[in-house]
């Protein structure tokens, strides 16, 4: 039986090592975008927050066809927090094209990700991107990426892999270690994935078997599952059956009426889909993740997905500020419990569980950012609601209790190097590794428990002026490591509604830093700044100033206010403490007190 005429490849790499803008080069090198097309950069980030912070997100697909070979192209996030984004993705693919940045060398997340990739056995094609940087280190790379293979224990096969070195922005490559020429382009790779990546094994004539591992959804066609065949022919008018995780159900039986597959940026309707290609199918409105689409007469189901389990969990529930309603369209518990229900239906590294209130929503994840971009997305979307800090996950572990310890790998300019020792050792961290890198920066690599390291990006960027770059990623258990230091100075809460004038943050401005400036709606509860000193201080934010006959020259100078801190998502979620919430409307976020009267927490403390 000849060979499937097409290949599947997942696109794998630390954060900012050009993944998407790769797909992009590859895009244009095959004419997926016509002569009257403008071509649009980092076109599958396609996501507002994905382009808006520069990242990746959620793993997409792309098709390109090469000299009569079908490229099937999975991009995938680089930050650890959607690990399981990765995860799903190397399920669809034959092999994997492993992105290093040619001064960077191989980065924390390059070592997860591949580790991901050998596990299940997929050979690479490794692919040196931007080789025209000044501070490039090409041989010395490529030594650190061999040696990567090895410290993983790769089988001797996959470390026989071929190397192509790019420029992905101008879309140039050349086979080996080096420099492509002014007139190159992507021919290199594109053959050498032709030649590398195997084709898709598995029997057209088998009895079906197809695993759905991700799920969009249609305002025409309903819920979408997006999957690859492992096994028999998938087509459209015929009977086939949906496997469930519950066991104990029977499999639904449907007449597969929509089925499409990948062809350049979008899909297109196709009567068949042979073993170990994509697919994706309408008409299923039960089907989830890891479900098994499979012959109707067999139904026999595939070993479900498994992913690592979240590390951080906070809740979420409704807002009841006296500002609520004013601004979202979604705002009761049900309707937020609607909306993440179906984020867990998609993601699956999220969890969700109940807690002691009804109004109250406990949600689990990979980390800070992974939970921040899905409170974004919702608050984006109209919903109101307030979120707690970030907790680590417990486990009981040889009868002692352990926490998740967190890998940061920190990239500084070489006079900062004192202030990240300085930032991580009252958070019980170590560094196990000091690297010179190039152009005055140094690399640190340390460990430490992950609930110290909450923050720790947001004070670290603010201490280094803006120049450190900093990457973590889930590396293990510890036994629990006691109490943390956690913010240096107590909150400034107003003691009523009302709105702030400059005459009372004046006075305020001297006792701590603020976060609100004049004019803005406050009211009792809401933590407006951030005290020099540990306690916290009830303060009156609106008083005026009094009107009378006398004036002096010192009390009617005129008020000079220091520019407010401004509270984004992420630097709420990190600042807050146990007794306070994060408010998150479509139009603000502020912080307050879980109970906004002053009397309310008196007596809370006495009990």
């Amino acid at each position: 039986m000849p060979a499937p005429a097409f290949r599947n490849i997942a696109l794998i790499a630390h954060v900012d090592h050009g993944k998407t803008t790769l797909v992009d080069a590859m895009l244009r090198a095959t004419g997926v975008f016509a002569a009257h097309e403008a071509p649009v950069d980092r076109v599958l980030d396609s996501n507002d927050q994905e382009r808006e912070r520069g990242i990746t997100i959620l793993a997409k697909a792309a098709s390109v066809n090469w000299q009569g070979t079908r490229i099937n192209l999975v991009d995938t996030p680089g930050h650890a927090d959607f690990g399981g984004e990765v995860e799903r993705a190397l399920t669809l693919v034959d092999g994997v094209l492993l992105l290093v940045d040619a001064a960077e060398g191989p980065m924390p997340q390059t070592r997860y990700v591949l580790s991901k990739a050998l596990t299940l056995g997929l050979p690479a094609v490794v692919v040196i991107n931007k080789v025209d940087r000044p501070d490039a280190r090409l041989d010395a790379v490529a030594d650190e990426v061999y040696q990567l293979f090895f410290d993983l224990d790769a089988e001797d096969h996959h470390i026989e892999f071929p190397i192509v070195s790019t420029v992905a922005r101008e879309g140039r490559a050349l086979h080996g270690v080096g420099i492509p020429a002014e007139a190159a382009d992507l021919a290199p790779l594109l053959d050498t994935i032709v030649d590398t990546i195997p084709a898709p094994s598995g029997d057209p004539a088998a009895p079906l078997q197809a695993l759905v591992t991700n799920l969009d959804a249609s305002d025409y066609l309903g819920r979408l599952a997006i999957g690859r065949v492992v096994a028999g022919t998938m087509r459209r008018g015929t009977q086939v059956a949906l496997c469930h995780s519950n066991e104990e159900e029977p499999p639904l039986r449907r007449r597969l009426t929509q089925l499409m597959e990948f062809t350049g940026l979008g899909r297109a309707e196709v009567d068949q889909c042979v073993a170990g290609d994509l697919f994706v199918v309408a008409g299923f409105p039960e089907v989830e993740i890891g479900d098994t689409i499979a012959d109707a007469d067999y139904p026999v189901p595939l070993a479900r997905l498994e992913v690592d389990e979240p590390v951080l969990r906070m809740t979420f529930g409704v807002n009841t500020s006296p500002l609520a309603g004013r601004e979202g369209k979604y705002l009761t518990s049900r309707q937020i419990r609607d909306r993440l229900e179906r984020e867990v239906l998609g993601n699956v590294s999220i969890r969700i569980g109940p807690t002691a209130s009804p109004e109250m929503i406990e949600v689990a994840g990979r980390g800070e950012l992974q939970l921040s971009v899905l409170i974004e997305a919702m608050r984006r979307e109209g919903y109101e609601l307030q979120v707690s800090r970030p907790e680590v996950i417990i486990r009981e572990m040889a009868g002692s209790p352990h926490e998740p310890v967190e890998r940061a790998v920190v990239d500084v300019p070489d006079e900062y190097v004192g202030t990240v020792t300085q930032t991580v050792a009252p958070r019980k961290g170590k560094v196990t590794d000091l690297r010179p890198g190039e152009s005055g920066r140094t690399i640190v690599t340390l460990e430490a428990p992950a609930r110290g390291l909450l923050g720790f990006r947001t004070l670290l960027v603010t201490a280094t002026r803006g120049t450190a770059l900093v990457h973590q990623h889930h590396a293990g258990w510890m036994p629990w490591a006691g109490e943390l230091p956690h913010r240096t100075g107590g909150a400034i809460v107003a003691d009523r509604i009302g709105r702030t004038t400059a005459f009372a943050l004046d006075n305020l401005q001297k006792r701590g830093e603020l976060f609100v400036g004049p004019g803005t709606e406050i009211y009792e509860g809401m933590i407006i700044g951030e005290a020099s000193r540990p306690e916290n201080m009830i303060v009156n934010a609106t008083k005026g100033k009094q009107l009378t006959n006398i004036r002096t020259h010192s009390s009617d100078e005129a008020i000079k206010l220091k520019p407010h801190r401004d509270l984004t998502l992420e630097t709420g979620i990190e600042w807050i403490a146990a007794d306070e919430l994060v408010e998150v409307t479509p139009g603000a976020v502020r912080v307050r007190k879980r109970l906004l009267s002053e009397s309310e927490r008196k007596r809370a403390k006495q009990r």
